[in-house]
């Protein structure tokens, strides 16, 4: 792809015709001419010509592709083994945070995705071109040598460059091979479904090592059912499995977004139960929509087309999905439907005690699995449905798991196909009566609809293998799968030196957080209330300045507020609801004191799913955690300090070092 709108060496480009650059950067542009931006392009052209005429060794780059956040850096000068990157704010006077910020996350995504960035020493500039002059100093290189952003009028650029070049000692570097390096983003899934909204593919937003690759393989296959469907008619469901963060979620969004394209236009939906990820999902693309719809003032015709769809149409809640469905004459408008997390859909109990005591239907007794395959069954000429399965992420009594949906497609649905990953037939995956059902009516086992790879973490892909490990008591497997360096793990017994450590990391539009078990209860001696429920939306989207947002570090997120979404930088706070005793023991706390969750009855499901709570928020960081175990008090019951001790020595014990 053309990385850049322009791209010349300093001589060419200080020699060049200012109405020569500016044509080349309007016949580049997609959008028609704006007096506005074609204004801004000329300060900045002259302004940048007397910097290449004084700088003859650098390579100039003008409207630089940042991919993953959908913009343009306006400038990158490379020179002398440093990479600035300029963002102009043209008759700007002063330098607001979210333009800082702005530029700083041009310098990070570069740095993070840009193969041949990731070596390199990265600069941000912020030139507020009516600014009074700044006082020049070197500032902060972070750890992997990317600048805090510097503030500049236009004219501290220059010194600022050449300061920065005199105190550097980066060798020098290609400036042609370096812009046409890879791009390799993980983004975000909130970043991920506003790009998908866009009408952007899931190759264009993922990386193509393993993980991506991986990814790619199952879209297709799962692609392949669906026109195969279409042409010849019937009804498919395909499994999907995958690992915590592996991108079941980001395939789903794929699918479905993908079949409402304009040049497909069918109706299709993503389905989940999990109501956090549904209403930060939908405020995300409401907010982008409207950021976009200011910023393009009608120039994106594809954002045009996709802003007429609802978020609520194409995101849904699961449960609003089937009560929509509760007429038996109604027929879905959806050809395919992808169902999220479909692990927790409710079985029969469940089900019919919700829709008898929430609902009025006294007469239902059917499962959830059941009944929604029942109302795409109504379909008359063909339906896929997508099942996306998060194995082990049960979370919640009256999760039915995998199985529930392999019993609804016995009876009445048996001229379903069924397409699943071969692992789903192995021995206790199901059992023998079910797997025997399956082995009779399904198409070969698919390799492609399994996930194997995290793609969350893009700097630490092992982070779910070594969770799996300490909470599996497998010592050896924990030091085996432990992150390396780039993906920092720590632990410590401070709570204010987790926030601190936090802060510290967190830059530009990344997001902390501080998360805890629903039933960590007996944090709130240290400040940490898992009772009081976070406003989802306003946690995860909302500026760091706003005391609701995730990175204010204030309010706590439990499992069921942050499963399927993720941050990049995490505390997890460890309560005694899941102790060593001399393994893993799960209890809860009732009245005025913890009690033991015994594996009778339900008992070992609810036991697992305080496992999986701690599985869920162990897996929630992109880019480094550090896990908080209280000290404790003596002098209280229900914190024995022994008991917070054992869990941190078991952390110690599987490789985690303590934080400084």
């Amino acid at each position: 792809m053309q990385r850049a709108w322009y791209a010349a060496d300093a001589k060419t480009f200080a020699a060049a015709d200012p109405l020569a650059v500016l044509g080349a950067l309007n016949a580049a542009s997609p959008f028609p001419d704006e007096p506005t931006q074609k204004a801004a392009w000329q300060v900045e052209i002259a302004q940048l010509q007397p910097l290449a005429a004084a700088l003859p060794d650098a390579h100039f780059f003008l409207e630089f592709s940042i991919p993953r956040m959908g913009r343009r850096a306006d400038a990158i000068i490379t020179i002398g083994g440093l990479i600035f990157v300029l963002e102009y704010k043209v008759g700007g006077r002063d330098f607001p945070r979210h333009a800082i910020e702005q530029a700083h996350g041009y310098a990070l995504d570069l740095k993070n995705f840009h193969v041949t960035s990731h070596d390199k020493a990265i600069v941000p500039l912020l030139i507020a071109t009516e600014a009074p002059p700044q006082q020049l100093g070197l500032g902060f290189w972070a750890p992997d040598r990317v600048h805090a952003p510097i503030r500049v009028n236009p004219h501290d650029v220059l010194p600022t460059i050449r300061q920065m070049l005199a105190t550097g000692d980066a060798p020098a570097f290609d400036a042609t091979a370096w812009a046409a390096g890879e791009y390799r983003p993980t983004p975000s899934i909130i970043e991920a479904a506003e790009a998908l909204y866009r009408g952007h593919d899931v190759t264009e937003i993922s990386r193509s090592e393993a993980g991506a690759e991986n990814l790619t393989r199952t879209a297709a296959a799962i692609e392949a059912v669906v026109e195969r469907m279409k042409a010849q008619g019937g009804k498919a469901v395909c499994f999907v499995t995958g690992v915590p963060g592996a991108g079941k979620t980001l395939a789903g969004l794929n699918i479905a977004c993908g079949r409402l394209a304009s040049e497909v236009g069918e109706d299709a939906t993503f389905l989940s139960g999990n109501g956090p990820l549904v209403d930060v999902l939908c405020e995300a693309l409401r907010r982008d929509a409207r950021l976009r719809k200011a910023e393009s003032k009608g120039r994106d015709l594809e954002a045009r087309y996709l802003a007429e769809r609802s978020p609520d149409k194409f995101v849904q809640n699961v449960h609003r999905f089937r009560d929509q469905y509760l007429d038996a004459a109604q027929i879905p408008s959806e050809h395919v439907v992808v169902f999220d997390e479909a692990q927790r859909a409710w079985n029969r109990d469940q089900t019919a005690d919700f829709m008898r005591k929430k609902r009025g239907q006294a007469g239902f007794d059917m499962s959830e699995p059941a009944f929604l395959l029942s109302v795409m069954d109504r379909r008359p000429d063909w339906c896929v449905v997508v099942c996306l399965i998060g194995e082990g992420q049960e979370i919640n009594r009256g999760e039915a798991g995998v199985a529930e949906w392999m019993r609804a497609l016995q009876g009445d649905l048996r001229h379903w196909q069924v397409h699943l990953p071969p692992h789903l037939l192995d021995e206790g995956a199901l059992d023998a009566g079910l797997r025997w059902h399956l082995v009779q009516r399904m198409a070969a086992p698919d390799p492609a609809l399994h996930l194997a790879v995290s793609v969350r973490s893009f700097r630490a892909e092992t982070v779910s293998a070594h969770v799996a490990a300490l909470l599996g008591n497998d010592v050896a497997a924990a030091h085996a799968s432990r992150p390396t360096i780039d993906f920092p793990l720590l632990r410590t017994r401070d709570l204010a030196a987790a926030r601190l450590w936090l802060r510290q990391r967190r830059r530009a539009g990344e997001r902390a957080g501080v998360l805890a078990s629903s039933n960590a209860l007996r944090l709130k001696p240290e400040g940490i209330y898992v009772k009081a429920q976070v406003d989802v939306c306003n946690w995860f989207l909302n500026a760091t300045e706003d005391v609701r947002s995730s990175n204010a570090l204030e309010d706590a997120a439990t499992e069921f507020d942050v499963q399927g979404l993720e941050l990049d930088w995490t505390c997890v706070a460890w309560d005694l609801n899941l102790r060593r005793n001399p393994d893993w023991e799960a209890r809860e706390f009732r009245g005025t004191r913890w009690q033991a969750i015994h594996a009778t009855g339900d008992g070992l499901g609810r036991a697992n799913y305080v496992r999986n709570a701690y599985r869920v928020l162990l897996t929630r960081a992109r880019q480094g955690m550090v896990i908080f175990v209280p000290r404790g008090d003596a002098g209280d019951a229900t914190r024995p300090p022994a008991e917070y001790d054992a869990i941190d020595a078991w952390l110690a014990e599987c490789g985690i070092a303590e934080l400084a």
